[in-house]
């Protein structure tokens, strides 16, 4: 207890000290004018989104840089001074002016001159630039924010898990759950589709099979347009994997070994000659856990004979998982206008489980006497798991450009098949002495096709019209059995058969109004049949079957107070229909004590949401804050009950009532200097809640109707800080700071959490090879403790699902050629998107 009090005391003060420093240094300003000019060719003609930056003599803090806009014109903030002026545009020759005096005033135009040999016809479409004079892990759009993991020190030579761990607005909590804003139901894509590789019947392990070494950015999607699927009332996490645009033959190979342990080899490769690329993506690796967790429950006195009036409970998980993943891929283009792609995906890993429980317990009334094997005062539970997990998935698209005003067409389809096997044993034994064993298995088969089509229509220079249609069919197989000491268990042993079948159209329109106004409304129609097959052993159930016609439109304002900030109005509307486990009656037994059941009466949620945020993207400052308010009607909610007659806890999913979040979200990146490099985020929210629901209980072997209701309110805080020090050229060192606040309601309670993880790396061999370290979770803090209260009883539970680790990579790089990026006719071929809702509860 000293030690751990020590710990927590060293650790804040630590995170105190880090957000100390990163606010002195976010507050440090100069006195700065205003200077403007334009860019133009040798024929006078505007040069469109040049990068200019504008570099200190004197001091590199000083140093800002900015782009044109599309009439060539560009205004910036800068201290008066001396400065290197450079700037870049593609198809024209750099420009350097060297040693120029800044004062407040506009400078004159710029004339670029033109790459000899390079055709200047214009471009059609010009969908975004990257300024590679800094690199910037985040980035706000209209309808998004990217996160680009290059920078994250920490989570070199992870997974997909260790990144969203650093990404802004979201959240990962210690058993593996991600959230947004506090919201966990999140829409899942690979490239902007459902992926096979995200898996059906643990979210977890999939985020872990994925290396981050293969992920290229990630796209944060908090209230999507219409174009995008209208399920995930949290928002939409879109992870977009490498694909290499240099020629020639180029690739990486990172290799990782760690603490627990934590193995893995993953490469990335891809050869581009002529109007082909090739790229292949693959490795695999082991990694382990072991969590610890104790629930404490007392119940009230009733008077009854041989009630439960106390439960305590320690357990010690350990997991072992090996994964195994590869894509191999083309695109070629068939002309100018033309350009198709294939891919195949394979996916594979296989857990091990091994966990013992032991509870003890008191009753009114029960003794070392007359203790039977109904009425045991302490027991000991080991269960021992295996599971494999297969997934295949082909991907065909092709794109086309429509005659010479920019109209493009996109259509593609993906076909998946996902299998998964399980088995548990369960050995328990009881004091007084008695033995039971009891053994699951579950079979599950996931099919699914999407096929979409896109078309983009430009109107003039800056209005365009967006439209689509998208076909999902899926059907889930699960087959579950269980049995107790040799005996098949009939209300347990169940195969269930699932179908969904979803047509979703939009059409989007995207304009401006003058220099600084831009607005984009949009609508979405989505028709969607579900049919649940639900048959048991001792009991078969009627089928289920549920349509729902929806439409979901979607506003979103912007104005441009400046050429570097901008305001941002948006709403949207969402659903959040049931998951496949959570519509079937009987479908998880985790051990005698615990059960999970669905609940076939259950309905969607639906969502409004509205978003006000502020922009403010410089070279060395980005500032982010948003405010954000949801309202949720008919709000699913996981309920705990007591069981008192048959001595367990029993839960299942209820729509209650509503539920609101509402609060401010503030990200921000700052470079003070050329060795320093902060990126934050703080999200102080509120929320209220209020329902109630029906059920029915077992007393003294009748079902007797009862209801509970619902009602809390509170606010609370999350906050994150990543500070990067780059000590020379070769060699960065990352602190992460993350600490999320308590949370309390009428019916459950969750206590404040934090932690602390650090990362190094060391390039060498002319940057061609990285050495990278990282400790998570320095002092062994980063736990959930919970609270919660039912009709008659009381638990708290804790729950850390792997303790402090480290871990050591390595990455070696090989490249042939230059970079050449290729006009994409397309701005975004992935959206129009739906996640994935296919995870069984957790087991």
């Amino acid at each position: 207890m000293i030690q751990t009090e020590i710990t927590r005391k060293l650790t804040r003060k630590t995170l105190g000290l880090t957000f100390l420093l990163s606010a002195a240094a976010f507050a440090f300003a100069q006195q700065k004018v205003s200077v403007s000019g334009n860019v133009v060719d040798k024929e006078n003609n505007p040069v469109a989104y040049a990068s200019i930056a504008f570099t200190s003599k004197s001091d590199l803090l000083y140093s800002d840089a900015v782009l044109t806009d599309e009439n060539g014109r560009y205004e910036l903030q800068l201290t008066p001074g001396l400065f290197d002026i450079t700037v870049e545009a593609i198809d024209f020759k750099k420009y350097v002016a060297s040693t120029q005096t800044i004062n407040a005033g506009p400078l004159g135009a710029i004339v670029l001159e033109s790459e000899s040999g390079l055709t200047m016809s214009p471009t059609s479409t010009i969908e975004g630039i990257t300024l590679t004079a800094t690199t910037r892990p985040y980035k706000v759009e209209l309808d998004k924010r990217t996160y680009d993991p290059s920078s994250d020190v920490i989570s070199k030579g992870g997974n997909l898990q260790d990144v969203l761990q650093n990404v802004p607005s979201v959240s990962v909590d210690t058993d593996g759950t991600v959230s947004m804003r506090g919201n966990s139901n999140i829409r899942f894509l690979i490239n902007g589709k459902p992926s096979a590789l995200l898996g059906i019947d643990d979210g977890a392990n999939a985020l872990q099979s994925i290396p981050a070494d293969q992920i290229d950015r990630i796209e944060v999607i908090t209230n999507p347009s219409s174009k995008y699927e209208a399920s995930g009332t949290a928002g939409i996490l879109n992870i977009i994997l490498k694909k290499s645009k240099r020629i020639g033959f180029n690739g990486s190979v990172t290799g990782t070994v760690g603490y627990l342990p934590n193995t893995s080899l993953n490469t990335n490769l891809s050869w581009r000659r002529g109007n082909a690329t090739w790229f292949v993506n693959g490795g695999g690796g082991l990694r382990k856990s072991e969590g610890t967790s104790y629930n404490k429950a007392s119940f009230d006195d009733r008077g009854t004979l041989n009630q439960l009036l106390t439960s305590n409970t320690n357990s010690i998980n350990n997991n072992e998982m090996k994964n195994y993943n590869g894509t191999a891929g083309l695109v070629y283009d068939l002309s100018d206008r033309t350009s198709v792609n294939a891919s195949i995906t394979l996916r594979r890993f296989e857990g091990e489980s091994d966990g013992v429980v032991a509870t003890q317990m008191t009753y009114n009334g029960i003794t070392n006497a007359n203790a039977t094997q109904d009425y045991p005062l302490s027991k000991e539970r080991r269960t021992v798991g295996l599971n494999d997990n297969n997934a295949i998935q082909t991907d065909f698209g092709i794109d086309h450009e429509i005659g010479d005003n920019g109209s493009t067409i996109a259509a593609s389809v993906s076909i998946q098949n996902n299998k998964s096997t399980g088995t548990s044993d369960i050995f328990e034994t009881r004091v007084p002495a008695y033995s039971l064993m009891d053994q699951t298995a579950q079979d599950t088969e996931n099919s699914n096709i999407v096929g979409k089509l896109d078309y983009e229509l430009p109107l003039g220079e800056n209005s365009k019209i967006e439209a689509g249609y998208r076909f999902d069919s899926r059907k889930n197989d699960y087959d579950y059995a269980v049995w107790n000491d040799g005996v098949v268990n009939p209300d347990f042993t169940s195969v269930t058969n699932y179908k969904e079948m979803f047509n979703s159209f939009y059409v989007q329109f995207k304009s401006k109004v003058g220099e600084n106004f831009a607005y984009q409304v949009g609508l979405r129609n989505e028709l969607s049949k579900i049919d649940v097959d639900f048959k048991s052993l001792s009991s078969t159930e009627p089928a289920i079957s549920k349509s729902y016609n929806n439409l979901f439109p979607s506003v979103f304002l912007s104005y441009n107070l400046a050429n570097d900030n901008q305001l941002l109005l948006n709403y949207s509307k969402r659903i959040n229909r049931p998951r496949s486990w959570f519509l079937v009656p009987f479908n998880s037994y985790n051990d005698s004590d615990n059960i999970f059941s669905g609940n076939p009466n259950l309905n969607p949620s639906y969502v409004d949401s509205f978003e006000f945020g502020y922009s403010l993207q410089k070279s060395k400052l980005t500032f982010n804050p948003t405010l954000y308010f949801n309202h949720e009607k008919d709000e699913t909610q996981m309920v705990n009950i007591y069981n008192f007659d048959r001595q367990r806890f029993e839960t299942k999913p209820y729509n209650i009532g509503f539920e609101e979040r509402y609060g401010l979200d503030m990200n921000f990146t700052y470079d003070p200097f050329s060795w320093l490099k902060l990126m934050g985020s703080l999200d102080l929210y509120g929320y209220r809640s209020e329902g109630e629901f029906n059920y029915t209980t077992l007393q003294n072997g009748i079902e007797t109707p009862a209801s509970m209701s619902f009602n809390g309110k509170g606010f609370s805080q999350r906050a994150r800080l990543n500070t990067t020090f780059k000590i020379d050229k070769t060699l960065s060192v990352q602190l992460q700071g993350f600490y999320r606040g308590g949370e309390e309601t009428d019916t459950s309670k969750r206590d404040a959490m934090y932690a602390l993880n650090l990362g190094a790396s060391k390039s060498i061999w002319d940057g061609n090879g990285t050495f990278s370290f990282n400790i998570q979770d320095i002092f062994n803090t980063r736990n959930r403790t919970n609270f919660t209260y039912g009709d008659g009883f009381q638990r708290e539970s804790y729950m850390q699902w792997q303790p402090r680790q480290f871990s050591l990579s390595f990455t070696y790089r090989f490249k042939q050629g230059d970079r050449v990026d290729q006009p994409k006719r397309k701005k975004d071929i992935n959206s129009n998107a739906e996640g994935q809702d296919d995870e069984m509860p957790p087991m």
